[in-house]
């Protein structure tokens, strides 16, 4: 499906300062020399226009990521939320945010997912990280156990009770998004060679091994591999991104236990592919796997692969969900 295709089956409604965002169209055609015909025309969507102070938008530089730009993300962000909470919108896709400059405008949340879980007033939530091989059609579905802390931490974070709740909201989001009711998830380690007997370090003898065990009574609906070591963890899923060995073989979804355990694959097979989605809100939320690329913004270069494929997902997951509901009816 491509991009105009897209945009038929559902309804885009842009969120921001419409000054703003006029402004950005016309430096890309008039400085950056980006062609009228390859740059959608923001007077060809809908749009909620969100008021900034002056002062605000007087500071807001293309590839400057100040506490003006954090303050008008965050306000577009909110905007989205709330219009989505009151049945406005089923979906929300966000750009990317610089986390620096949210802090910088007094806003101190990791990301944007843990404000997206605040103001849907939720506690299970999770990043998936959703990726369609060109290759193959086949479906790459990553789920971090842990989000955006220093990797010191992880040990600590990381919790029989804590990974309780992640694959449970797995399990209900391949089920509810993904129309899979009897999953096959594989679940890393967290040691080299997943802790080689105790050798290698503790942790997948002391709870990991135990809990997966528990997990397999709790959820006999679902296939429970692991704990698989890292370092082999992603050589299936890369012969299945492409083609080098059958589909059914592997797993519907990986659960990683910390950021780069999960990302550095996902992003080594999909960087432009590859789409960040919250599940465990009450509407579908995705996002391009990739950040601002402040050092060539404005100058129309950008690929925006990764933000249709967030806007594909998005309008695959709201019909999936709505058949879902109809199947409850």
């Amino acid at each position: 499906m491509n991009e105009s295709t897209l945009t038929e089956t559902c309804a885009v409604t842009l969120v921001g300062n419409q000054q703003v965002l006029q402004q950005t169209y016309q430096q890309l055609i008039h400085r950056a020399g980006v062609p009228e015909a390859e740059l959608a025309s923001p007077d060809r969507f809908d749009h909620l226009d969100v008021p900034l102070e002056s002062a605000i938008v007087d500071q807001l530089r293309l590839g400057d990521g100040n506490a003006a730009s954090g303050a008008a993300s965050f306000r577009y962000l909110e905007t989205a939320i709330a219009h989505t909470l009151a049945g406005e919108f089923q979906g929300i896709v966000t750009a990317p945010i610089a986390k620096s400059a949210w802090k910088a405008a007094g806003h101190a949340y990791p990301g944007q997912t843990e404000l997206l879980a605040e103001k849907a007033g939720v506690e299970r939530f999770g990043m998936l990280f959703v990726a369609r091989s060109p290759h193959t059609d086949w479906i790459l579905r990553t789920l971090l156990a842990t989000t955006h802390i220093p990797l010191r931490h992880v040990p600590d974070r990381l919790s029989a009770e804590g990974m309780t709740l992640k694959l449970g909201l797995l399990i209900d989001c391949l089920h509810q998004d993904f129309g899979i009711d009897q999953p096959r998830i594989a679940i890393a380690g967290l040691n080299p060679h997943s802790g080689e007997q105790g050798n290698l370090g503790q942790e997948e003898q002391e709870w990991l091994i135990p809990w997966i065990e528990r997990m397999r009574d709790r959820f006999p609906q679902a296939v429970l591999d692991g704990p698989v070591p890292p370092d082999t963890l992603w050589v299936n899923p890369g012969q299945a991104w492409f083609g080098s060995t059958p589909t059914r073989h592997v797993h519907h979804a990986y659960l990683a236990l910390y950021h780069d355990q999960g990302l550095i694959p996902v992003k080594l097979l999909a960087f432009d592919q590859a789409v960040n989605t919250t599940i465990g809100l009450p509407f579908v939320r995705t996002s391009p796997d990739h950040g601002t690329a402040f050092d060539i913004a404005g100058r129309g270069i950008a690929s925006a692969k990764s933000f249709a494929a967030a806007l594909r997902l998005a309008n695959e997951l709201i019909h999936q969900r709505h058949q879902v509901d109809l199947r409850k009816i």
